[in-house]
């Protein structure tokens, strides 16, 4: 530790991972840089593009306008977290309907769809779009993404 950075304790997909960082030290940074998970990605560092999604105590947030050292003691989970094992159905509904196409933003898509299913916000296409509208596709799979969201929204009912 130096006298510009602070230790931390992030809980991560389940594990503990003691960090030092800087205090002004996003989140993102913080998990691609100092945690060795670069499925969250970096896109616009403005909170525009929602490539950089994570949960936050289940909740979504955009890493890149969250300091690492907010969300310490809360569990984190990123898109390596979803499917350990085996993948998670929204990961599995999205190669069912083909809802990427260069997958840059799809980790966070896919974090936002997770959401966006379990607050209950996918009762219709129009819902799911709304819902999603923070999320950016470059290559404009959408109505692919509203597919794979729709199709696990309907087999959890």
């Amino acid at each position: 530790m130096t006298d510009r950075t602070i230790p931390l304790r992030l809980e991560i997909n389940g594990r503990s991972h003691a960090l030092e960082v800087e205090p002004r030290v996003t989140l993102l940074d913080a998990l691609r840089e100092q945690a060795g998970l670069t499925g969250t990605k970096k896109g616009c560092d403005q909170g525009q593009c929602g490539a950089c999604t994570v949960h936050v105590n289940g909740v979504r947030v955009l890493a890149c306008l969250t300091l690492a050292a907010q969300v310490e003691g809360r569990s984190i989970t990123t898109i390596e977290g979803l499917g350990e094992s085996e993948l998670h159905p929204v990961q599995a509904a999205f190669l069912e309907q083909d809802a990427f196409q260069c997958g840059y933003c799809t980790p966070g898509q896919i974090m936002s769809a997770v959401a966006c299913i379990r607050e209950g916000h996918a009762g219709s296409d129009d819902e799911i779009r709304e819902y999603m509208s923070g999320n950016l596709c470059r290559c404009g799979a959408y109505p692919n993404i509203v597919a794979a969201v729709r199709q696990v929204a309907e087999a959890m009912r």
